[in-house]
This record gives structure tokens, C-alpha cells and sequence, in this order.
């Protein structure tokens, strides 16, 4: 694991992203599908922002929720959402929020409620024009922020990697949504808001990675040692630290306000902020990373320099790689026969022992048969005539050769001169 981190804090390429592009790619239809989903089958709780309602809040330090929300049922009003504690403390209030109501049933409420708790309770009237309001100017922010996004990288980049840039933010909205959905929570302005912070965190994540890309990618198109796609990968290793490091330092205070604002302490009213936050947050880091740049690698390879290069890179790994595959034949081929034996300098094959010489091979033709194509076997004398000089000096002499005399030692006698003695 250290060596991991080591490799990762080095920018070494350490994971194939690019290559498993497709397995991700499946992953995020698989979860934009269930999203959509549950846009469908169960759709989502609004706020009486968007749907139009009434809001009872007083000062409460002790009442509970429960309590609150019986009080305002029997008052003939029906609680929209669950009652929210907001603050803590002495500044601990309850917000209660219940659908349209007229001026007299606003009064009957307002009246139960502080005869109930003993507080003064503040009545605020939201009509669904206004929520309506909202929501056209929300969606008319979103598209000239997109269109500025796409004008930006267009400019600094390419227009295939804004193309990649807003497919990542599109599915960080809708997977965000869906999350919402699923999970029920109240969407109010503080969501809309949370939304648009998430594009910027996302876009900010995107561009980091782009850059680092578009770096890696100067100048391989006049050699052949690596595709766009593996400088695009090396290009995601590196920044993958930083993408990490970054998320984790914005998801840590983000998660204290989810899990403990909201889920320890109570306070309902920053769970909606907290929950976009959380998940959009998360859902940029990514999609920075599994989507926007491998489908600018898949725009990019189906150019024809490219695709080009592509080819060239693959000749020459081929290239590189055959002497090894013909050094390793040899290896392949040596046990096969005797340990330590050296091959032939004609084949590369080590020579045969004599005890496989022995063995007889049933297609080849026994000693003295005639092969196909060749004359009889040649005579004895002639075979006789090729045995090395040692085995032909203790054979007999040929019909008709004069025998040779057996040389006389000098000095007579056998015994040597005197010179040799000396």
C-alpha cells in the first residue's frame, strides 16, 4: 500500500483509466438509469417554495417536534413536512410548514400554536407563482452557465473537450437529482444553490485534468513511442492524487454538516444544502476522472492523425517485442533435449546425444535402406576410406601394395650412439 501511494504521489501511470473506459461508462448509465427511475416512479418532494404554502415558526426550548406537529393538526392544518428544529439553545425555534391556507385558517393556527408553547409564532405566506419564479430563473442560470463553460474550454482547449466537460456536468446533475429523489429530501432554493456550486467544483476538477492532458499530448504526433490515449492516462494518474486530496478536504466539513448538523444535532434546515453538496461534490471528483477525459479520448482517436499514430505505436511495440519472443524460442525448445548441449550454429538446435541417436525415429528408413531420390548404399571400401587416419593405420594393407620394411635403429645393435647417450 505504501509503495501505492509512493507510485501515485510520483505521477506514475498506476491505473489503466482510459483503457476500462467501457467498464465505467456502464457504470454510470446503470446508476443515471435508476435515477431516472426514480425522476419517474417517485418524483420529488418540493418545498413550499415551489409548491406554495404556509410557515409557522416560534421560539421553543423544550417542545419537540412531534408535539408541535399534533398541535397544528388539530388546529385543521395539514403539516406539508415534518416540523424542523433550526438553531440550539436559547435560539432554539421550530419551523413547521403546512400547503396553502387562507387568512382565517393562518389565524386559527397561529393561535393554536401559542396558546399550545406560550410563544409568539411568525407566519409567512408563500404562493406557488413565486416558487414557480424560482425555478425559470434557476434554469436560465444553469443554461448561460453551461454556455460559458463551453465558450471557455472551446477557447483554452478544444471543442471536443467542452463536449466532454458537459456531459460530466450533466451527469453530475442528474445523478445529484436522483439521489434527491431517492432519498426524499425537501428540495428548497438552498438545493438550487448547492447545484450551482457543484458545477463549479466539478468544471474546476474537469479543467485541472484537461490541462494536464492537453501537456502530455504536445508534440506525440510526430514520433511514435505513445497513443493520445496514454498520454491521456498518464495525464489522469497524475492529477489523480491532487483530485483525491482536493475532495476529500471539501466532502470532510460537508459530511460534518450532514451527518452531524443534521443527523446528531437536529438541525433540519442545512440537510438539504449539506445532502447536494455531499453528493455532487463526489459525483464531480468522478466524473472528472472515469468520464470527461475518456470520451475526449474517444473523440479524439477517430481523427486520422490519431488513428495514425495509433497504428505506428502498435508497429513499434510489435517490433520491439518480436527479438524477444525469438530469444525465448530457444529457451522453449532446450529442454526438449540433453542439459548444457550447444545448439548448431546452422539451426540454433542443440545437437543430439548419442543416446538419442540411438533412437529409432519409424519414418525414417533404417541403415542401408534407399531413400527416395538417392543411390544404393555405397561400398564398404568407399565408407572405409572416410574413417579418420588413426582407424585406417591398423587396418590391412590394400590388394597388391607392397609391404613396407620395418626401419633399422642406427648405431647397430639397438643401442644408441654415444652423441645420444651424451
Amino acid at each position: 500500500m505504501l509503495t501505492l501511494f509512493r507510485r501515485l504521489n510520483a505521477g506514475e501511470a498506476v491505473f489503466d483509466f482510459i483503457g476500462s473506459r467501457k467498464r465505467w461508462y456502464w457504470v454510470s448509465v446503470a446508476l443515471l438509469l435508476i435515477c431516472v427511475g426514480s425522476f419517474v416512479f417517485r418524483g420529488f418532494n418540493f418545498g413550499i417554495e415551489f409548491s406554495g404554502g404556509t410557515s409557522f415558526q416560534f421560539r421553543a426550548a423544550a417542545a419537540q417536534p412531534a408535539q408541535v406537529q399534533e398541535a397544528t393538526e388539530q388546529a385543521g392544518a395539514e403539516v406539508a413536512t415534518a416540523p424542523q428544529v433550526v438553531g440550539s439553545g436559547g435560539t432554539r425555534s421550530i419551523l413547521v410548514k403546512t400547503g396553502e391556507l387562507t387568512p382565517a385558517e393562518q389565524t386559527r393556527v397561529k393561535d393554536a400554536l401559542q396558546s399550545r408553547f406560550g410563544q409568539e409564532v411568525t407566519v409567512q405566506a408563500v404562493s406557488s407563482s413565486w416558487g414557480g419564479d424560482i425555478t425559470n430563473a434557476a434554469i436560465r442560470a444553469l443554461v448561460l452557465f453551461l454556455i460559458a463553460v463551453c465558450i471557455f474550454i472551446a477557447i483554452r482547449f478544444e471543442w471536443k473537450m467542452a463536449v466532454g466537460a458537459i456531459a460530466a456536468l450533466f451527469h453530475d446533475l442528474l445523478l445529484t437529482a436522483g439521489v434527491y429523489s431517492i432519498v426524499g429530501f425537501e428540495v428548497t432554493p438552498s438545493t438550487v444553490v448547492g447545484l450551482l456550486t457543484i458545477l463549479g467544483f466539478s468544471l474546476y476538477d474537469t479543467v485541472v485534468v484537461f490541462d494536464k492532458v492537453d501537456e502530455n499530448a504536445k508534440g506525440i504526433l510526430g514520433g511514435s513511442r505513445i497513443t493520445y490515449s496514454g498520454a491521456a492516462n498518464l495525464a489522469v494518474n497524475q492529477t489523480l492524487m491532487r483530485s483525491i486530496n482536493t475532495s476529500l478536504i471539501a466532502l470532510l466539513p460537508v459530511a460534518g454538516l450532514l451527518f452531524v448538523g443534521a443527523g446528531l444535532l437536529g438541525v433540519g434546515t442545512i440537510k438539504d444544502l449539506a445532502l447536494v453538496l455531499f453528493v455532487g461534490l463526489a459525483a464531480g471528483a468522478y466524473s472528472s476522472i472515469f468520464l470527461a477525459t475518456p470520451i475526449v479520448c474517444d473523440l479524439k482517436e477517430r481523427e486520422p492523425k490519431y488513428a495514425a499514430l495509433r497504428k505506428r505505436v502498435a508497429a513499434r511495440k510489435a517490433a520491439q517485442a518480436a527479438p524477444a519472443v525469438a530469444q525465448a524460442a530457444p529457451a522453449v525448445a532446450q529442454p526438449a533435449g540433453r542439459r548444457g548441449a550447444r545448439p548448431t550454429a546452422a539451426t540454433g538446435v542443440p545437437a543430439p546425444t548419442p543416446a538419442e541417436r540411438d533412437v529409432v525415429d519409424p519414418d525414417e528408413p533404417a541403415d542401408g535402406e534407399p531413400v527416395d531420390g538417392e543411390n544404393e548404399p555405397e561400398p564398404a571400401t568407399a565408407a572405409a576410406d572416410r574413417r579418420p587416419a588413426a582407424a585406417r593405420a591398423g587396418s590391412s594393407p590394400r590388394p597388391g601394395a607392397r609391404p613396407k620394411r620395418p626401419q633399422q635403429r642406427r648405431g647397430g645393435g639397438g643401442r644408441p650412439s654415444a652423441k645420444k647417450r651424451r
